[in-house]
């Protein structure tokens, strides 16, 4: 294994900020993992997988471990299911497409999220009507204490909105290494039910869309809206969208009936933070090169040189007005460092 010291870790997050780690190793296989697992060459460890959802503020004073382990399998197969084991290094987007490519459905539109496979389920990530938790049947991980490899069901993970046990309870103890996941072969769940996928099916006259026109169809939606990493440094969403009971939400429709929302269950609405932070005066500001993006007020981004802290310091300037604008809590979807 080679150990690389204060390597710079602008290339590995995706908001382009430079930091460094004080020592680094980009690890290919489960043994070399456990090698250096084993070799205790830092009494702190921080796991870096495609480093798109988190913002760095400071220098990593810890061993990174770049998880670059690679590779797809059929596991099983059934009339309607495939099960696929997907290595957690492999890029997110990129296994979207070769799912699409052997007509595999289920995580369609989920197109374009930038990352790897192995830190989707900490995030559960989401998109258009679908999250992780649909298609995902389980994962391995290694236990980084004892160094054995476990296994965690779709209910281990206690998935939640942008949420699991991995952000939670077990924070910080496990490497995940691979994860599998339960698509269909035929007659796939289509879910089109959001007005933006409607919109572009329908110009371009598509009635009943195959899985790879929704793929299509979402990518041309997030390309619209959202920045590419590799141009405009950012993390895609950078807030949740809120929340709220439904007593929060009536005294709020009230004073902005205006307001778009989706209402999840009979006491539960979730109202979108673009829109709060729109309202609240930030889309398309820039305050040196830490900005909002003009077309999705959700995103923040890196215009050159912005600092993490910069960064932050926006989104916490955000976060305040919003809250004395409409008394709502928006809180980040990113991991802060």
């Amino acid at each position: 294994m080679q150990i690389e010291k204060n390597k710079s870790l602008k290339e590995y997050n995706t908001f382009g900020i430079d930091c460094a780690a004080k020592y680094f190793i980009s690890i290919s296989s489960q043994e070399e993992l456990l090698e250096t697992l084993k070799s205790k060459l830092h009494s702190k460890l921080f796991i870096l997988g495609g480093g798109s959802n988190m913002l760095l503020t400071k220098d990593i004073d810890a061993l990174v471990l770049h998880i670059n382990l690679k590779g797809i399998k059929v596991v099983n197969e059934t009339n309607h299911h495939v099960f696929l084991k997907v290595s957690a290094g492999e890029n997110w987007h990129e296994f979207v497409q070769y799912c699409i490519n052997n007509n595999f459905g289920g995580i369609e539109n989920l197109s374009l999220i930038p990352g790897n496979v192995g830190t989707a389920p900490i995030q559960n990530i989401g998109a258009y009507g679908v999250e992780l938790k649909d298609v995902f049947e389980s994962c391995s991980a290694i236990n980084i204490k004892t160094l054995k490899n476990e296994e965690f069901s779709n209910s281990d993970c206690k998935f939640g909105y942008r949420n699991s046990i991995f952000k939670n309870e077990v924070k910080g103890k496990y490497i995940i290494t691979d994860v599998t996941f339960k698509l269909t072969k035929n007659e796939h769940t289509k879910s089109i039910s959001y007005g933006a996928i409607k919109n572009e099916l329908a110009a371009h006259n598509i009635e009943d869309p195959n899985i790879s026109d929704i793929s299509k169809a979402v990518i041309a939606i997030r390309e619209s809206k959202l920045p590419d990493p590799k141009k405009l440094g950012n993390s895609g969403s950078f807030f949740k969208n809120p929340i709220v009971d439904f007593a929060a939400f009536n005294l709020f429709s009230k004073q902005f009936p205006e307001a778009p929302f989706y209402k999840i269950s009979d006491t539960s609405y979730k109202i979108p933070a673009g829109w709060l932070i729109e309202q609240s005066g930030f889309k398309g500001k820039q305050f040196g090169d830490a900005g909002v993006h003009k077309n999705q007020a959700l995103v923040l981004v890196n215009y050159g040189n912005a600092t993490g802290e910069e960064i932050w310091n926006l989104a916490l300037k955000i976060q305040a007005k919003v809250k004395e604008d409409f008394n709502i809590t928006i809180e980040p979807e990113v991991n802060v460092i």
